[in-house]
């Protein structure tokens, strides 16, 4: 069964860090872009970060020179490392794995569960 399950969430003040982790497991033949998604409260999910398979990394501008995204392409991870966090921080993180599994021929995005990051002013 494929899944792809975060940690690393939590609660921190203003000013701190976290670092998030997403494993993917099951029959995975390859995996392509990697990212990390959050929603706030309200809010439409957006985009954080996405690294390629040849770690080429994208940022949205609210978080570049504070967050970083990393992968390890023979452990299926990866990894957000997240500075200087701010109250506008706060949402749920998701990973997303864009990947094509085992006897299939197509890539399709799959999800985790979400984890919480709470920033405290």
């Amino acid at each position: 069964q494929l899944q792809l399950v975060e940690s690393g969430g939590g609660l921190v003040q203003a000013g701190g860090s976290l670092r998030l982790s997403c494993a993917a497991s099951g029959s995975i033949l390859s995996i392509n872009v990697m990212g990390w998604y959050r929603q706030a409260p309200g809010k439409q999910r957006e985009l954080v970060a996405t690294i390629t398979r040849g770690s080429r990394t994208t940022y949205v501008h609210s978080v570049k020179g504070r967050f970083t995204i990393s992968r390890d392409n023979a452990k299926n991870t990866v990894t957000l490392q997240m500075n200087s966090l701010t109250p506008e921080d706060t949402a749920v993180y998701y990973c997303n794995a864009d990947l094509v599994q085992y006897g299939s021929i197509r890539f399709t995005d799959y999800w985790g569960q979400g984890t919480q990051v709470t920033v405290s002013s």
